[in-house]
């Protein structure tokens, strides 16, 4: 389903017409999985474990909390400690919203796409 490769010297109109059906087919699933996006939560926790996060499918931070002994840690220890959380977070609610489009989208690898937009955009740059 998602699985073409287009030689941009040679794009013919069929590739963009399947490339048209496959991003109308994501817009779909967006519309119709917006609800279990909302649902998401990534969590993290630190090496230490004195600070945990939590952040929804867009990597906004929902809430952070601090062990008891957090506040013993120097200042910039405990801020690193705080973004390995949200980090560790954000890396979970992003597994967890490829789960769900994998599911959904058969033959849809969201990590690849990733990694072919950036390798595309890096060789525009």
């Amino acid at each position: 389903m998602f699985e073409h490769r287009y030689d941009p010297a040679d794009i013919k109109e069929r590739d963009l017409d399947e490339a048209g059906r496959a991003g109308e087919r994501m817009l779909a699933w967006l519309e119709s999985a917006q609800e279990d996006l909302d649902r998401i939560v990534g969590a993290g926790r630190s090496r230490s474990g004195q600070v945990e996060a939590r952040v929804d499918a867009n990597g906004r931070v929902l809430k952070i909390a601090y062990g008891p002994r957090a506040t013993r840690l120097p200042s910039r220890d405990l801020a690193e400690e705080t973004l390995a959380a949200v980090r560790e977070a954000c890396a979970d609610a992003q597994r967890q919203t490829h789960d769900l489009m994998r599911e959904a989208l058969p033959g849809y690898d969201p990590a690849e796409a990733e990694a072919r937009m950036e390798a595309m955009l890096g060789e525009w740059s």
